[in-house]
């Protein structure tokens, strides 16, 4: 990226940039040449809603295999080595090597003259804590006892070198200008592997809940960055949250991640239907765990149509569909 921002004079005309994410994790079972039952092929999550109850049932049976390499992949990473090395440890000890070694303690420095490389580790350690949150600035400085237009500096970096993405609250003008961003990873592994939590995450039902709202999120942003749209996340008067919106147009997709193995009742659902409600949405998506999940949720009297999908079916859709589009 550096040398891209380096060259934009001498190349103007000649250039068109592409932004590549991380493997998917439809690329990430190419890779390893994982042999797993085929799936109909989805261009689009709209097209679930005409899907039959009866196709339905039999693609989540075919699917079932999928998850268990879902999670193996957000702890592996979406990197051609690292998925193709047989130890998740030794996968996890080379993602931690190249990004603290490599990309904070070399790069930063030759590429952006970065001389306070303690303080940017510290502040790349303290945002894989917290992974999928709001980015509190005072509780960040506070910390690590930097001042607020060093961190800043910081966080713009990280930014710069796609380490991290800021998702803005959904609004504009003065209702978000006090408002915290939200801070994802790059991609879901890269936490864990740095903060030496190993496979751990997977019995960790919190952590391994963010895992998959960051990985959800990355693959929705590889798929539609290219259509524009515009990613946020929402928050209602009572402190209801939406994860996702997906903002295209005047079209509002909002998608709410409950990785947990029950169902998601509808006291857990309260800012979804809230916001479905108030802004007159057309369908939604709420991203689950298990396959037995893929179906049209009733909407409570909503004029919404919400669909649960499972997580590892929606980044593998959306990871095939990218790969054609390309």
């Amino acid at each position: 990226m550096p040398l891209l921002e380096a060259e934009q004079e001498s190349g103007v005309g000649r250039w068109h940039a592409i932004r590549l994410t991380t493997l998917s994790f439809y690329e990430y079972l190419r890779i390893k040449q994982v042999s797993l039952p085929d799936l109909p092929p989805v261009n689009s999550l709209t097209e679930l809603f005409d899907v039959s109850p009866t196709t339905l049932r039999h693609i989540q049976e075919l699917a079932t295999p999928y998850l268990g390499h879902f999670h193996e992949y957000l702890v592996r990473g979406g990197f051609p080595q690292t998925a193709q090395v047989e130890s998740i440890t030794q996968a996890q000890r080379l993602l931690r090597e190249d990004i603290i070694d490599k990309v904070l303690k070399r790069d930063m420095t030759a590429l952006f003259g970065v001389r306070r490389i303690l303080d940017l580790e510290h502040t790349f350690l303290y945002l894989c804590m917290h992974d999928g949150g709001l980015l509190d600035m005072p509780a960040l400085c506070s910390n690590l006892e930097v001042k607020r237009p060093t961190a800043q500096h910081f966080i713009e970096l990280l930014e710069a070198t796609h380490l991290i993405y800021r998702l803005p609250p959904f609004g504009y003008g003065k209702e978000v200008l006090r408002a915290k961003y939200k801070i994802y990873l790059a991609d879901a592994a890269i936490a864990p592997a740095v903060l030496l939590k190993g496979k751990s995450v997977l019995d960790d039902p919190v952590a391994l809940g963010v895992a998959t709202e960051t990985a959800v999120f990355k693959h929705l942003f590889a798929r539609y960055y290219s259509r524009q749209v515009r990613f946020t996340y929402w928050r209602g008067k009572q402190d209801h949250e939406v994860d996702l919106v997906a903002e295209l147009g005047e079209q509002l997709i909002p998608f709410e991640v409950k990785y947990r193995s029950e169902q998601p009742g509808a006291r857990r659902l309260k800012g979804l239907f809230e916001l479905c409600k108030d802004r007159r949405v057309e369908r939604a998506y709420i991203v689950t765990k298990n396959m037995e999940d893929l179906g049209p949720l009733p909407s409570e009297g909503l004029a919404t149509k919400i669909m649960r999908i499972p997580a590892a079916l929606l980044c593998f859709w959306m990871g095939a569909s990218e790969s054609q589009a390309r």
